[in-house]
């Protein structure tokens, strides 16, 4: 049997504190682009309104993708 903590945390998760932007950031785009690759091969592998729901979750996150993006080349612009 499992004892309940006496302060169970707030979140499951959590971000480690002093990580800076440039490691956010890459961090996001890297799982962006993994999210993109599982809804793209979902969307071959269904039809109809299923494959349009995928397509556009791809768009999406293209979209969101394209954000982080920019975001990193402002904190951290090439030499």
């Amino acid at each position: 049997m499992i004892k309940d903590s006496p302060n169970p945390p707030e979140h499951l998760f959590t971000v480690r504190p002093n990580l800076c932007t440039e490691t956010l950031l890459v961090n996001a785009s890297q799982d962006l682009a993994s999210i993109n690759d599982i809804a793209t091969h979902l969307a071959f592998d269904v039809d109809g309104a299923q494959r349009n729901i995928a397509l556009g979750i791809c768009r999406m996150l293209e979209g969101v993708q394209l954000l982080v993006d920019k975001a990193l080349d402002e904190a951290h612009p090439a030499a």
